[in-house]
């Protein structure tokens, strides 16, 4: 019978060399040689252990650990914990630190304008290397959720009500607990009833907490009101493709010539016209008077197209009628008659209320309105677009309780909601849009702005199919803006580690 030699699979100790684990060509080993050639003071400030307390884990060392964490979809801090504990190729970037979850937590929420300072500086090493070209930006933006419930959004009006129903459910429960204490009752039960009202009560009182907190609501965009949110107030609720979400718009300025991201910005608004801007400005630095911008119709206004004639910067922006004017793209109706299981895209019927805007009467100063049932409605607001001025009136809910035209003017007859309308008067004949309609039908403007669909769009399916960006996992507008910049900087040294050797 053959006769072999024993495989010994007990725990030992082996000399192993940490940095030859980081093979040349993967992403961990241009991480490690890459940010060691990065400055990275800007870290220092949050320390402050220089004569006494104790050593704290080395700022290269977290961001290392994160961005190769980042790099295999791994964004929680405890899932991090764990691979720099079992992982030999993060045991290996971090020379064997074992960073608790809550350092490496701290450190991602803490670090947004030491994270935007690296960012700058690997740009700069990208633009020394040939990388970025700045003939075209391609600007869009992804609404993804963040770590708040969409449940927990509302108005000032509407949290003093979900308050107030609140504790009259916990009292009403409490009094009926109380009759009952001579009865003889189910113990369990008894508990249960308990811990319901407490957490009613608490429930109550952190809401009360946040008005007195917040004394006034978030303004929106026209005159409206935009919803706050009781866990993540600087995150907005969003309309998707997909649903309704509480998150963030992580807005991203790509240059055409290699997909490098030259801006990431996270902002709590899913209004894309109003960040167009910002995010300019943000980039400024990086541009160059003859760098074209791309956008789609999301960015799309006559203000904005007034405000980049008057700064002087190049740019096609579509509208939302591109498409439809395009002629190579005549038959698109009939896809949308397609069945599909999925995301069903056809149009779908919408039911007209029976009373149109144009049945009111508008008092000649517009300080309010009349029904058709004599009902008035006082002015509730105005906003504008550039092209329009919007003029907005609401009735009180006592006039439409009890009216007897409510199935000529609700959808809905059932509804406790006031009639709300709006009347437009044109103020302001669209300059820019007509020259930009011009420009972007044309053959070349059709050919350049083809451009920019290649160029940005796979930089979002990058980030978030291969790096499962699927959710911000922070609170607050600074601390999502960090974590995207995070990501956006894992892309951009993919693209170095790609294209040109690190070290």
């Amino acid at each position: 019978m053959a006769r072999y030699k024993h495989v010994d699979m007990s725990p030992r100790l082996l000399p192993v060399d940490l940095e030859s684990q980081l093979v040349p060509g993967s992403f961990a080993h241009a991480v490690h040689h890459l940010v060691d050639r990065l400055d990275l003071s800007a870290f220092d400030a949050h320390y402050r252990n220089d004569a006494n307390g104790a050593t704290a884990h080395q700022p290269a060392m977290l961001l290392k650990a994160v961005l190769l964490g980042y790099s295999q979809g791994m964004v929680s801090s405890r899932s991090l914990e764990r691979a720099c504990r079992d992982n030999v190729l993060f045991i290996a970037i971090t020379g064997d630190a074992k960073p608790h979850f809550t350092t490496i937590a701290d450190f991602v929420s803490r670090a947004r304008d030491p994270i935007a300072a690296v960012f700058a500086q690997v740009l700069t090493i990208l633009g020394h290397e040939g990388l970025i070209g700045r003939e075209m930006f391609a600007i869009d933006g992804v609404k993804l959720p963040s770590n708040a419930s969409k449940h927990r959004s509302g108005t000032r009006s509407e949290f003093m009500h979900r308050a107030a129903k609140l504790e009259r459910a916990a009292q009403a429960m409490l009094d009926r607990h109380r009759s009952h204490d001579a009865e003889a009752r189910d113990e369990v039960a008894s508990r249960k009833t308990t811990a319901r009202i407490e957490r009613m009560s608490r429930e109550a009182a952190q809401i009360n907490t946040w008005l007195t907190e917040n004394p006034e609501d978030r303004p929106g965009t026209r005159g409206a009101i935009r919803k706050s949110n009781l866990t993540d107030n600087e995150s907005a609720k969003m309309a998707t493709d997909k649903g309704v979400i509480q998150g963030y718009c992580g807005v991203a300025v790509v240059d055409s010539k290699h997909q490098v991201i030259m801006e990431a910005s996270a902002h709590g608004t899913g209004n894309e016209q109003e960040l167009l801007l910002p995010v300019l400005k943000a980039c400024a630095t990086q541009r160059t008077a003859t760098t074209l911008l791309t956008a789609d119709a999301g960015y799309h206004s006559e203000a904005n197209l007034a405000a980049l004639a008057e700064l002087g910067i190049d740019a096609l922006i579509a509208d939302n009628q591109m498409r439809s004017r395009d002629e190579r793209l005549a038959d698109q109706g009939k896809h949308t008659d397609k069945p599909d299981p999925l995301h069903d895209k056809s149009r779908k019927p919408v039911a007209r209320s029976t009373f149109r805007p144009e049945d009111f009467k508008i008092a000649q100063d517009l300080s309010h309105a009349i029904c058709p049932a004599g009902h008035t409605l006082l002015r509730n607001g105005e906003g504008s677009n550039g092209d329009y001025t919007e003029v907005r009136y609401r009735a009180t809910i006592e006039a439409c309780a009890g009216c007897t035209l409510r199935a000529q003017c609700f959808r809905n007859p059932a509804t406790r909601r006031p009639r709300v309308i709006a009347v437009q008067t044109r103020t302001v004949t669209p300059i820019h849009t007509p020259r930009m309609r011009e420009r972007i039908d044309s053959e070349e403007g059709r050919a350049r702005y083809g451009q920019r669909f290649a160029t940005v769009e796979p930089v979002f399916g990058n980030l978030r199919h291969n790096k499962r960006l699927y959710r911000f996992t922070l609170r607050g507008q600074r601390k999502v803006d960090g974590q995207w910049k995070l990501f956006a900087l894992v892309h951009n040294i993919e693209k170095l580690k790609n294209l040109r050797k690190v070290a």
